[in-house]
């Protein structure tokens, strides 16, 4: 495990994916590598008049991330379900009444591995992720500024650089106002601002736009600078398919640490954890609220409305002796 710290400008070393960082200060800010680590996801059980049901997404492993589910916690019995288009795993349960204030803790071990360029799976459809969603529409007005955008991009990696770095440049991160965190691609090009739903949302609007297959990740940051501790909320991240690869980039994390922005143009550190893939998730049992947005935090719906939730998020670094 190799912690990089906050640097200097970082060293290009191709035309679109960079590699390294000079440490230039104390606080460590991504893992290179390989991380290790426990994590706790707990949710408390809110307040319902009468029936209710609870959804929670459960991570998977896959050729980034070895995830061994230690166990759940629960009152009561519990099933699992997958969303039909991602096959992401979801715990689904029953509520009544009786039910507020009991918790569901789901405990993991997990090895993640740190992200670079890497090759589709021999089965995989690549081109289902041109598809457009409910907040990441096929949209003219997208199409338009992405086609400026990589105007005198020859290869698909070049039209790839030059769709990050404009979405870096055009948007800020800011959680100022209302409307951000949706993950909206139109708000997002109205605004110039948002969290990692937002920023990504844009990027891989624009991607689609011009015929570059982009989808959307989200799950946590395990903090770098620290062995055990309080998670305090989601992160999200994106890939795009060029030149035959999939490139991950994180662009709202760019924008946080300017450092850091080439080397967030091709990889993800090996200190985060993924657990759902995609959007606009259908499920069954099916929320009354339709087809969920993006699925990392509890859904809790009570006679056919959706009830806030308390959650905790916990991490313990795993050392090598």
């Amino acid at each position: 495990m190799k912690l990089i710290r906050a640097s200097l400008p970082l060293l290009l070393v191709s035309s679109l994916w960079l590699v390294d960082a000079t440490a230039a200060s104390d606080k460590p800010l991504i893992v290179k590598g390989k991380d290790a680590f426990e994590f706790s996801y707990k949710v408390t059980i809110p307040p319902i008049e009468n029936e209710g049901k609870l959804w929670l997404p459960i991570a998977s492993s896959d050729r980034f991330q070895k995830v061994e589910l230690l166990g759940v916690t629960t009152h009561k019995p519990w099933r699992q379900t997958r969303d039909k288009e991602f096959r992401n795993r979801i715990l689904t349960m029953n509520l009544v009444k009786a039910d507020a204030g009991k918790t569901v803790e789901v405990r993991y071990r997990v090895e993640r591995k740190e992200k670079s360029s890497y090759k589709a799976g021999k089965k995989e459809d690549v081109s289902r992720h041109l598809n457009p969603e409910t907040l990441v529409p096929r949209n003219e007005r997208l199409a338009k500024i992405a086609r400026e955008a990589v105007k005198g991009a020859e290869s698909e990696l070049a039209k790839g650089k030059a769709l990050y770095w404009h979405t870096l440049g055009r948007m800020a991160y800011d959680k100022s106002g209302t409307g951000w965190g949706r993950g909206d691609a139109l708000y997002a090009c109205d605004s110039r601002t948002g969290n990692c739903t937002d920023f990504h949302a844009y990027f891989i609007g624009l991607a689609r736009a011009v015929g570059l297959p982009a989808r959307f990740a989200i799950g946590f940051t395990i903090p770098a600078d620290a062995d055990e501790g309080i998670i305090g909320g989601y992160h999200c991240w994106a890939e795009i398919h060029a030149g035959g690869k999939w490139h991950p980039v994180d662009i709202s994390e760019a924008d946080k640490h300017p450092e850091l922005k080439d080397y967030y143009a091709g990889h993800h550190p090996a200190n985060r954890f993924q657990f759902t893939l995609g959007r606009d998730l259908e499920v069954e049992p099916a929320p009354a609220s339709g087809a969920m947005n993006y699925l990392v935090y509890p859904l809790v719906e009570a006679d056919g409305k959706v009830v806030a939730t308390e959650q905790e998020f916990r991490f313990k670094r795993i050392r090598a002796d």
